[in-house]
């Protein structure tokens, strides 16, 4: 017989937790997931360290990404938060509770989705697995407003067509949104997405990029997305944790982030060539990163040290009688920033 979890508190609802306090980076009062020095050690012949002393906290509310290379101790992390790998030391909490002696408050307030794992029963209909989780929250069908609200997820998630088909039976596609819908369906304040865009298509993966900053925003929910798809983290999440090693190596708003590798470069391409005293000249006040001639027209990159320098570019190009066809503003995004905070850092 399955027991039953006591409800968890809507989304909406303030648990008890500790206070935002000086120096942590989530800016709500209320942390919704402390981690806490955390380490773990998997035995062996040759024991691997996973996680190694990390720290780190999210407030009510906040969408945050934790990304990180393969084997860098994101899911680790993930797990030893719900309980389902015990720490080799520190501690985590969800809501204030202690994942190692309140368990109980810990699972009726977090949901997850985590990668490689039957997150579903597969013999169950898509509609059965969002309301069987439901169910073991105290969500449950029978009550007209939870209904609804269940009826509501499966149309949002485009999932009519196949709410009676079993799960063995859909694609990775319809398999991936049943598992993301039946974790939501617990309507827990704290929701673990470990790569949801993971064996998606295109279209599947924007429309859940649609989705969950939608639903985040309407029900309050805090969101954790570890992802390797870094167009998705930063359409979704406010901030990131970038994980390396074991150890954190960065904890910031996106957009901080990438204005740390925000630079005056620019792509030009123009009508007509680059003789070597075009791009002497304009080596004497900027960088060129690239230059490339096709036939009638010459494309170049170039580094300037001061915004201004783009009128001399211009005046440049002019003087050699090249007509600019395009320039556009390097920006970085969030791969690239990522992958040089962990050059750096790893």
């Amino acid at each position: 017989m399955t027991q039953r979890i006591d409800s968890g508190p809507p989304p909406s609802a303030r648990l008890p937790g500790q206070r935002h306090t000086t120096g942590q980076k989530a800016s709500c009062s209320v942390l919704a997931l402390e981690v806490c020095e955390l380490r773990k050690v998997f035995p062996g012949r040759r024991p691997v360290t996973a996680v190694d002393g990390a720290s780190f906290a999210v407030g009510e509310g906040e969408t945050v990404g934790l990304l990180g290379p393969n084997g860098a101790g994101k899911t680790t992390i993930v797990k030893c938060a719900l309980g389902l790998v015990r720490p080799t030391a520190g501690s985590t909490a969800i809501f204030g509770a202690n994942t190692e002696t309140e368990p109980r408050r810990v699972m009726a307030s977090a949901s997850a989705v985590l990668e490689g794992s039957r997150n579903t029963y597969w013999r169950m209909t898509a509609w059965e697995n969002i309301a069987f989780f439901a169910a073991l929250n105290g969500v449950w069908q029978g009550d007209r407003a939870s209904r609804s609200y269940l009826e509501g997820l499966v149309d949002r998630f485009g999932l009519q067509a196949v709410r009676d088909t079993q799960v063995r039976e859909l694609s990775t596609g319809f398999k991936q949104k049943v598992a993301v819908v039946a974790a939501f369906a617990r309507r827990t304040p704290l929701v673990f997405l470990d790569e949801p865009t993971l064996g998606l298509d295109v279209e599947t993966t924007l429309e859940l990029q649609a989705l969950l900053p939608a639903l985040v925003r309407e029900e309050g929910r805090t969101l954790v997305i570890s992802s390797h798809n870094m167009d998705v983290v930063q359409a979704v999440c406010g901030r990131v944790v970038i994980v390396s090693r074991g150890r954190i190596v960065a904890d910031d708003q996106v957009e901080n982030l990438l204005s740390l590798f925000r630079s005056r470069r620019y792509r030009l391409r123009v009508a007509g060539s680059l003789g070597e005293a075009a791009l002497a000249e304009i080596g004497a006040f900027g960088s060129v990163a690239r230059h490339e001639a096709h036939d009638g027209t010459a494309e170049l990159v170039v580094q300037l040290p001061a915004a201004e320098d783009l009128y001399r570019l211009c005046d440049a190009l002019r003087e050699a009688g090249a007509v600019i066809d395009m320039i556009t503003q390097d920006e970085p995004n969030l791969e690239q920033a990522f992958l040089e905070i962990v050059r750096r850092g790893g």
